[in-house]
């Protein structure tokens, strides 16, 4: 029985031990629990982080402070086209952090009393941290940027027609590299305000971009209805000669509207029927012929020739190449000739010789009158006007009336204002030197059978030559 008693009482102690050191343990436990509560009332828990900065077991000030230590080392990288980079740093631009109550604000909101679990789960916090920095230096440092030098930068291209073996082709537009300084400045300042480290600047759309794409239905509509209007030809004839309009002439010609329609630049046009009036027009022009006597003479003066009205032979040519159908077109004239070809004389005119006081009629070629004649008195200041002149009409039983002189013709053909051929029934005696003291006011005396034959044979526009 002794036995048994001994055994209890040891049993007890025991128990006593290790209730002793469960109490020891525990209150151990309430001690660190309360010490770890009195410290994270004031430093933030473990596993915090503000903005990527470790601000675990730290006060608010040293918070801040290792903040503001991670904006004075701020550098904002660029990423640019070409796979280049550039990069913006803090004392650049003079920036300053300000201390708001944000940081503390985040303090706050932690509670102390849980810090056991902070060991086990992490906070990250990101906030907008109140910062001050240079607008100005920020505008500097924008501008001094490597992209923003002249010698790196490339311009966008936009997609356009190109004329290429004949036909209008879509050249794809280049993106270049140029930026828009303004939209480079605002992305900047956002990402420094949202505390970014990375820009993209294509992302951020600050690039110049090309106005006209390749995919633009308008440039495809445009090159179709080009190579349509390429492929006419308009021939422009001027008898022995031609001017060709294909689509080499052309293609500097073509335009578009501001919907996108094709049309034909008016002003190049006038400028290509200004180069055929150099060419082509004769009016008031001299002129090489071959007298009679087989004598070659340059004659000048006078009114007759060809003479191309620009503006409605623009809009002539204009108006065939639109129709889409190849043709041949004539120019619109204001004056023209009884001849188009390079001697725009022709084989058909009237010959008149003053010193020879003779005249000539050819028609086809061949010599129809040839006659003597009396022209204007020289003495007196009449004398025939020189030059190349055309029948202005011609009219049957005349009455020419001037200042002295009341005189009926039978036959009456105009060339130059009241300048004519005419008969001179009054005359006895035709040629030689009559002209020089007993000539006319200026008009051609002809006998009245050779002024007939000429009448009959002739048509308004005859060219006259008078030397």
């Amino acid at each position: 029985m002794a036995e048994k008693k001994s055994k209890k009482g040891k049993y007890n102690k025991t128990t006593k031990t290790i209730l002793g050191v469960l109490i020891g343990c525990a209150a151990l436990l309430v001690i660190a629990y309360g010490i770890g509560v009195f410290y994270y009332s004031g430093h933030f828990l473990s596993g915090t982080e503000i903005n990527g900065v470790d601000c675990s077991g730290k006060t608010v000030a040293q918070a801040e402070k290792s903040i503001e230590s991670q904006i004075a080392s701020y550098q904002l990288v660029l990423k640019e086209r070409e796979d280049k980079s550039e990069t913006i740093s803090a004392s650049q631009i003079n920036m300053q952090y300000i201390s708001d109550g944000g940081v503390q604000e985040l303090k706050d909101q932690q509670n102390p009393f849980l810090w056991f679990l902070s060991f086990v789960r992490h906070q990250n916090y990101t906030m907008s941290a109140n910062i001050s920095y240079d607008e100005e230096a920020l505008s500097t440092a924008v501008g001094s940027l490597e992209c923003f030098k002249d010698e790196n930068v490339v311009q966008p291209t936009d997609a356009h027609l190109e004329v290429q073996d004949g036909q209008y082709v879509i050249v794809e537009e280049t993106q270049g590299n140029a930026l828009d300084k303004d939209k480079v400045t605002e992305a900047v300042k956002k990402a420094i305000d949202g505390g970014e480290t990375l820009l993209d600047l294509d992302q951020a759309g600050c690039y110049i971009e090309p106005s006209v794409l390749s995919t633009d239905e308008n440039l495809a509509k445009q090159r179709d209805e080009g190579n349509r209007l390429l492929t006419v030809t308009v021939t422009i004839d001027f008898s022995d000669r031609q001017e060709v309009i294909n689509g080499d002439v052309m293609k500097d010609w073509l335009t578009t509207d501001e919907e996108g329609n094709v049309d034909l630049d008016q002003a190049k046009v006038r400028e290509y029927v200004q180069q055929l009036q150099y060419k082509y027009d004769t009016f008031g022009s001299s002129r090489e012929f071959k007298t009679s006597s087989g004598q070659t003479i340059t004659v000048s003066g006078g009114d007759y020739g060809w003479l191309i009205a620009p503006n409605d032979t623009t809009a002539k040519i204009i108006e065939a190449i639109k129709s889409g159908q190849s043709q041949t077109i004539e120019p619109e004239y204001t004056y023209t000739g009884y001849c188009r070809d390079t001697n725009d004389i022709g084989n058909t005119y009237v010959e008149i010789s003053l010193d020879q006081q003779h005249m000539w009629f050819y028609k086809d070629g061949q010599l129809i009158v040839s006659t003597d004649v009396v022209t204007g008195c020289h003495n007196k200041g009449w004398d025939t006007h020189t030059g190349v002149y055309a029948i202005m009409y011609k009219e049957r039983d005349a009455t020419l009336v001037g200042e002295g002189y009341n005189s009926a013709v039978s036959y009456w053909m105009p060339f130059y204002a009241n300048v004519g051929i005419h008969d001179a029934s009054w005359r006895s005696s035709f040629g030689r030197s009559i002209y020089i003291n007993n000539g006319s006011h200026g008009c051609v005396n002809t006998p009245t059978d050779n002024a007939a034959a000429i009448y009959n044979n002739i048509e308004k526009g005859v060219p006259v030559v008078v030397y």
